[in-house]
Formats: C-alpha cells, sequence, structure tokens
C-alpha cells in the first residue's frame, strides 16, 4: 500500500522527465563551449580555417568536463547512491524473510516479499551491469586526465568503448528475461513489428465465444 501511494503515474512521469532532462543537459555540455576548441585555436592544432579537428574523442572534448562534469558529478555519486538503497532494500526484505520464518516456520518464507525480492535482484543486476560497463572507460579518463605521461594500450581502450555500448544492448534483454511485464512487451513487440502479426487482434478474436 505504501508503495502504491508514493509511485503514482504522475510522479512515474516527473521522474521520466527529469531523467531525459539531465541526459540532455549533461549530454549537451560540450556542444555549448565545454570542449577543446579554444586549445586547438591556441596551439595550432585546427587542419583548416573551418574548425575542422581531427575526429578523435579525447581531441574535442575536454577531459575536466569527462572527469570532474561527468563522472564526479553525474556517474559517481547516483551509483554509490543506488548502491546504498539497494543494499538497504535486501537488508530489509531479508529482515521481514526472517520475520516470517520465526513466526511461520511451517511455512515456506519464499512465498513472502518473493516478487519485491526478484524485482529488487533484476534492478540490481542493471545496476551491476551499469557498472562493470562504465566504470573502465571512466577509470581510463581519470587516468588521461591525472596521469597524462601514463600510457594507455588502445586495445584496453577499445575494450571499455565496446562495454559501454554494449550496456545499451544488454539492459533490453536483462530486463525481459527477469521482469514478467517486458518480456510481454517485448514479445507483443516482436509478433507485431518484426513477424507482422497483430497480437492485440489475435489475443481479442480468441478470446470471444
Amino acid at each position: 500500500m505504501f508503495y502504491k501511494r508514493v509511485v503514482t503515474p504522475q510522479r512515474a512521469g516527473t521522474a521520466v522527465l527529469l531523467c531525459w532532462l539531465v541526459s540532455i543537459i549533461v549530454g549537451l555540455t560540450p556542444m555549448l563551449g565545454w570542449n577543446n576548441l579554444q586549445f586547438l585555436r591556441d596551439n595550432g592544432s585546427l587542419v583548416t580555417d573551418d574548425l575542422l579537428v581531427t575526429c578523435a574523442f579525447e581531441t574535442v572534448i575536454s577531459m575536466d568536463y569527462m572527469v570532474y562534469f561527468n563522472f564526479f558529478g553525474w556517474v559517481l555519486p547516483p551509483l554509490l547512491l543506488m548502491l546504498a538503497i539497494y543494499v538497504e532494500i535486501f537488508y530489509m526484505i531479508h529482515k521481514q524473510l526472517n520475520k516470517k520464518v520465526r513466526s511461520l516456520s511451517s511455512c515456506d518464507p519464499s512465498r513472502y516479499f518473493g516478487k519485491e525480492l526478484k524485482l529488487a535482484k533484476s534492478l540490481a543486476l542493471v545496476l551491476f551491469l551499469f557498472a562493470v560497463s562504465w566504470l573502465p572507460l571512466h577509470i581510463l579518463n581519470c587516468i588521461t586526465l591525472f596521469c597524462p605521461a601514463c600510457e594507455k594500450p588502445m586495445f584496453l581502450v577499445y575494450i571499455a568503448i565496446i562495454l559501454t555500448h554494449g550496456n545499451s544492448a544488454v539492459n533490453p534483454i536483462v530486463y525481459a528475461f527477469r521482469i514478467k511485464k517486458f518480456r510481454t512487451a517485448f514479445r507483443k513487440i516482436w509478433k507485431q513489428y518484426m513477424l507482422c502479426q497483430d497480437p492485440v487482434g489475435r489475443d481479442y478474436w480468441s478470446e470471444r465465444p
């Protein structure tokens, strides 16, 4: 009941809107001026007067922005906060399960808080995959900023970049396999748009007497 009172469609929509707004602001900050353009002008690295530069990420993007603003400001704090929240969630669920075991030792405790525990595990897996996928690249960015003389093997950089891109591809798979509602929605989308079937219409006509 408490969960239903806290999470309403309006609040969920506001949270989604705020997430997109923050993502747009953080993503467009380099285009608004926090980049290496002035540095390239000063040292004469520009290829032509049309401001064409070598298309390399570390050439045009400021590492100050990537480390201080992006990583320390918008990646690491939320990651640590979410980690603390999930630790608290699992602790509370474990505590409630222990109470049920003591009070109802003859019953199966797994049926209590089962849905909550499964959902928490699924979201924790998404958080874990995010950390594994994005931390290597951010760590390499920190090395670039704080230790310019340190050499970074390019194959490590490529692996870190592939991990960040792969994270976006893995999340829908995790949601589909771990959460039933996502799995049902993906199945309907697949049938309707990939197999050219109409699952809504088929279900409707199949349920008619």
